[in-house]
């Protein structure tokens, strides 16, 4: 292959991971809460470990701010329950998903299989 070839092909793999991880950060911001749902349905986590986890996975940095008034209205919303944990003098609050979150993220993954069913849009 010459160097042109070459440079393309790379240029066009760069081009194309840049676009997934943009449309990853996007999904992640617009449904940040299946993202999160999603994470803590691997094991239950506390909100620092969400934090690291969304930033790790997603690419997506989240302000306490943010995360602790969201999983607060998920904990009302019946999507989430907490208890506190106490490890090494520190006391944290471990979330845990619910039947209700379960179903939701059944809901969502049903519609992600349909749009991607449905990519022939006319």
């Amino acid at each position: 292959m010459n160097q042109y070839k070459t440079e393309h092909v790379w240029s066009m793999n760069y081009l194309s991971e840049q676009f997934k991880k943009e449309i990853v950060q996007r999904i992640t911001k617009n449904l940040l809460d299946i993202q999160i749902l999603r994470l803590i349905q691997t094991q239950p986590m506390w909100g620092y470990k969400i934090k690291k986890q969304a930033e790790t996975k997603f690419g997506v940095r989240l302000r306490h701010g943010a995360l602790y008034p969201l999983l607060n209205k998920m904990e009302k919303d019946g999507l989430l329950t907490s208890r506190k944990e106490s490890k090494g003098g520190r006391v944290r609050k471990v979330y845990t998903i619910t039947s209700k979150s379960e179903e939701c993220l059944e809901a969502y993954r049903s519609v992600l299989r349909e749009q991607m069913k449905n990519s022939d849009v006319e």
